[in-house]
């Protein structure tokens, strides 16, 4: 194999090396997926909540991160990141072998040299918190209230739903592939429309998520992956690669199913497409590779919100809006076109000193808004009923262009503004978007108001912005890709030029 350059043994510090080491004193290199564009806001909050510097990949999307096993609640409970992993190992200039048949042999023997045993620790300390989580969650299930409320989200389906990874490109549909015979075959389960999903925004780019089941036989024997618990256990694994670069002798259906093989030879696991226990990851970005294993088995985007509508917006996305603006204690924070009400749920949870306002004009979006606002009261109740306590966030169903709100009374509006695609249409943003703006800016307190809001429709935002130029002054721009549609978050500041309300008075 052409040897390439360790990036670490990711996975382990020294003192997690050491012979007779306690399991508290392991430490990992977590890999966390985060929204494209929002790659900065999630170090940040990593250095904030864990004391630990990230690295951004260079394959968007990504952070890297060292952290003591033992912080791994912590980090569970970040609110800018998806998806987690840990770290195997990483080659920052791995040299591919121009023959294909070459290239996938070497990363068949690759991995026999990793360094499984630590980072399979730490997958093992990670399973343990999941299954008591798993536990507190079917026992909150059991409730007739939620019961009701869950059978009341009947209209949602693909709008939010995602898979395991939420880094691909949308138009490349998973594989499933049997290495003995094959044969290409769909999985229905990772199939899905994603608006309000980051993807990678680089066309030429082929980013492809196989996921390869590397043999039918089942093994007799857990290997390293050995779970402790009593008897021997037959761990079940698939392999998932997501491959990014044009330069590559293979497809990323072949390197997960030779790699896939290979895992299995060596730890005597039984390949299982869905009911797995381990997912091995292999990202190939270029002349990047990373090994990892998966810690999450859904996006941790998905806690919020239970009633999805056709535009629901990731909670990782929202997180990143509103911490661009900086809210401060004692903040109104309003999202006037507010949806299912991810944006103000996700405010109303990390930022619980703002006061927050949701409100729609579609009465069916305030339904779901209210109905995901008391599934997380029900949340909230049942960590600890004796302290819990109401969120500080109240539903509206109003006109956004004619606000039920004083003038200078609001000190931030983040909102996701409405495409064009499945909501409304091209043709209506160019009179919605500058009447959204001035009223926006009416109830906005001069010097000091901001505004977030993410819009596909750049060209109308543009002409938009420029016609209420006295009131709005654009401070940054964060692009992202939204459900594989290249999109952008904007910071407004809001100018000291007074507000006119020209309203009639009731």
């Amino acid at each position: 194999m052409a040897e390439a350059e360790a990036a670490g043994d990711a996975g382990l510090g020294p003192a997690a090396a050491q012979e007779g080491a306690e399991p508290a004193e392991l430490a990992a290199v977590i890999g966390a997926t985060v929204p494209t564009g929002f790659e900065q806001t999630a170090a940040e909050e990593v250095r904030e909540k864990l004391g630990s510097a990230s690295r951004i990949s260079k394959d968007r999307g990504k952070i890297y991160f060292e952290v003591p096993a033992r912080s791994l609640p912590q980090v569970h409970r970040l609110r800018s990141v998806d998806n987690l992993f840990v770290v195997v190992q990483e080659f920052k200039d791995y040299q591919f072998k121009e023959n294909k048949e070459d290239a996938l042999k070497d990363l068949e023997d690759l991995v026999k040299k990793l360094p499984w045993t630590d980072p399979m620790k730490v997958w093992e300390l990670n399973n343990s918190l999941k299954k008591k989580k798993t536990k507190r969650k079917k026992h909150n299930l059991q409730s007739p209230a939620s019961r009701g409320k869950l059978s009341d989200g009947g209209e949602e389906g693909g709008a939010d739903q995602n898979n395991t990874n939420d880094q691909e490109d949308c138009a490349q549909n998973p594989v499933a592939v049997e290495p003995t015979g094959g044969q290409d075959t769909e999985n229905p389960q990772e199939v899905t429309s994603r608006n309000g999903v980051e993807e990678e925004e680089d066309n030429e780019q082929s980013d492809v998520k196989v996921e390869v089941q590397a043999s039918s036989e089942s093994g007799t024997k857990a290997g390293e992956g050995q779970t402790g618990e009593g008897e021997a256990k037959v761990l079940r694994f698939r392999v998932t690669c997501n491959r990014a670069g044009d330069k590559h002798s293979f497809t990323s259906n072949e390197a997960a199913r030779d790699f896939g093989g290979a895992v299995q030879e060596h730890f005597q696991w039984k390949a299982d497409m869905t009911n797995f226990d381990v997912e091995v990851l292999l990202n190939i970005h270029n002349n990047e590779v990373v090994v990892g294993i998966a810690l999450t088995e859904e996006s941790l985007h998905r806690r919020n919100i239970t009633h999805f509508g056709p535009t629901t917006l990731r909670s990782t996305l929202a997180y990143g809006m509103l911490r661009l603006c900086d809210p401060q204690p004692t903040d109104i924070i309003v999202d006037p076109m507010c949806g299912t009400g991810a944006i103000p749920i996700e405010g109303a949870a990390e930022w619980p000193y703002c006061y927050h306002i949701a409100g729609d004009n579609n009465p069916q979006a305030v339904k779901r808004a209210a109905n995901n606002i008391s599934s997380l009261l029900r949340k909230n109740e049942s960590k600890d009923s004796s302290t819990a306590l109401g969120v500080p966030l109240d539903v509206i169903q109003w006109d956004i262009c004619n606000l039920p709100l004083r003038t200078g009374s609001v000190d931030i509006v983040v909102t996701d503004m409405p495409f064009g695609k499945r909501i409304g249409s091209k043709k209506k943003n160019w009179d919605l978007y500058p009447a959204c703006l001035m009223e926006m800016g009416r109830i906005c307190t001069p010097g000091t108001g901001r505004a977030v809001l993410l819009t596909q429709d750049k060209k109308c935002f543009a002409k938009a912005l420029s016609r209420v130029g006295h009131i709005w002054r654009r401070a940054q721009t964060v692009w992202v890709n939204v459900g594989g549609l290249h999109a952008a978050v904007y910071l407004l500041r809001r100018t000291s030029e007074p507000a006119q309300d020209t309203r009639p008075f009731w």
